[in-house]
């Protein structure tokens, strides 16, 4: 099985092994005693601290250790904002950010807090102009990731940074993708992290309060981790979740530069081997091992378990692959195609063989899923159907409703319009990107019976 998941959760890193074993056997005791065996553990539980705080760039005494890295998020964004209750009650996030995020934000929202979503380009990247456009008098707290987790761009942490720091408000970074890759530049307040993304295990987290940030932690007060993460350390994760990071980024130059390249073959390649194909995120600025596509009259479900039973581990953020078939929040926001979608992130030492098997395989897998659907072959002639025309797509799920327009446009005489009536919700998302990659107009949507009806004009 070639693993493409990393993105997800990375294999469990040879080092981090080796070090879970060992403190298995001398981490184990209250690091808080002081008897040998406290001491030894409170000694292995202070050089992680150490270690990893020289890996993020900060104090040590500004790390603490969570029980994963959403308990970092949910922490740190609800400590920041209580301790800054008197500047305000207004949180600012990204509109692509990490799920964990956005539930913070809606949890703040039914405390009666007021949150403002900023949006992204094409490219999933935020613009530091749409912050400094979002920031109010009382505005305690700012969001943003440093990379995206699902089509890998790249955000101007350093820059939206600044912005917020002009106006004194503190910018928490969640670094879970990017962290195993370097440090975060800027002038960031916060920072929260996962070790499972990076090839530690699963189970710790890291949350980095920069002195000087107003912080009040919430819930019952507890004497370990400096009261922000209640409860007896796992130290022997916590020592192999360092180790591995300590190693990773000893490799994160070269191996960088070889994903990087893999990563860049399959952006180049995929186009041009699979018709009807749009690659998404930022073509640059972007992390070494993850590149998104999405694939036009696909099911993505499908596609996924093809994949699998050729012996690929992907992912997706296709609405066909949810059981509430609603589109990924990150590729709506973008703008982008959201069926058929496949993210591939490669972990430290994937071999180029995979990769080459990858792009040999891909082509026949969604030629077969397309034909199971019924979907139009990619140079469909022309057939006689009249300028106007109604397709009824209603209950039918993603991909019918783009498959069953795209069989039927061929017929259609330029200025002609299809109205495809559809009862879902990822229709508003797909219709729209098969305009933009077909080159025709988007009219819009208006209400009809049952659901939605969108308009599509034809151009040429």
């Amino acid at each position: 099985m070639a693993y493409f998941d990393a993105a997800s959760a990375a294999p469990l890193h040879p080092v981090a092994r080796q070090a879970l074993l060992a403190a298995l056997d001398d981490g184990w005791a209250d690091p808080a005693r002081l008897y040998r065996e406290g001491r030894k553990a409170r000694m292995l539980l202070d050089a992680a601290r150490e270690a990893a705080a020289e890996a993020v760039g900060c104090r040590a005494d500004e790390l603490v250790f969570t029980p994963s890295g959403t308990r970092a998020v949910h922490t740190g964004v609800a400590g920041a904002l209580a301790g800054r209750r008197r500047v305000g009650r207004h949180l600012i996030v990204s509109a692509v950010e990490h799920s964990s995020v956005l539930h913070s934000a809606e949890a703040f929202e039914a405390e009666g807090g007021s949150v403002t979503q900023v949006p992204v380009h094409r490219t999933g990247a935020v613009s530091p102009s749409g912050y400094a456009a979002a920031l109010r008098t009382d505005t305690a707290l700012a969001v943003l990731q440093s990379a995206n987790h699902e089509v890998g761009t790249a955000q101007p942490v350093a820059e939206v940074a600044e912005v917020c720091r002009a106006v004194g408000v503190p910018l928490l970074v969640d670094a879970a993708q990017s962290l195993g890759w370097g440090p975060v530049e800027g002038g960031w307040s916060l920072l929260a992290a996962s070790a499972h993304k990076w090839g530690g295990p699963s189970g710790v987290g890291l949350l980095v309060v920069r002195k000087g940030v107003r912080f009040a932690a919430q819930g019952p007060a507890d004497e370990r981790e400096s009261g922000r993460a209640p409860g007896f350390e796992n130290i022997p994760a916590v020592v192999a979740a360092v180790a591995s990071l300590r190693a990773v980024r000893a490799e994160a130059a070269q191996e960088s530069v070889r994903l990087r390249e893999l990563t860049e073959r399959i952006r180049a390649r995929v186009p041009r081997l699979v018709p009807d194909v749009e690659v998404v995120g930022d073509p640059e600025h972007r992390l070494p091992g993850i590149v998104t596509f999405s694939c036009l009259y696909v099911d993505g479900e499908t596609l996924l378990h093809e994949l699998d039973r050729e012996g690929f581990a992907v992912s997706s953020g296709s609405s066909c692959t949810s059981s509430t078939l609603t589109p990924s929040h990150v590729l709506k926001a973008m703008g982008v195609l959201s069926e058929g979608n496949v993210r591939v992130s490669l972990p430290l030492g994937t071999a180029e063989e995979d990769v080459e098997r990858f792009l040999a395989v891909l082509p026949g897998v969604v030629a077969g899923v397309r034909d199971k659907l019924g979907a139009p072959a990619a140079a469909a002639p022309a057939a006689a159907e009249p300028a106007a025309l109604v397709v009824d797509a209603l209950g039918k799920r993603c991909p019918i409703p783009v498959i069953e327009l795209a069989k039927v446009f061929p017929g259609v005489p330029v200025g002609g319009t299809v109205r495809v009536l559809s009862d879902d919700e990822a229709a508003r998302l797909d219709i729209p990107a098969w305009c933009e990659m077909r080159g025709q107009e988007y009219v819009g949507e208006e209400p009809a019976d049952g659901g939605t009806a969108y308009l599509v004009r034809r151009l040429g």
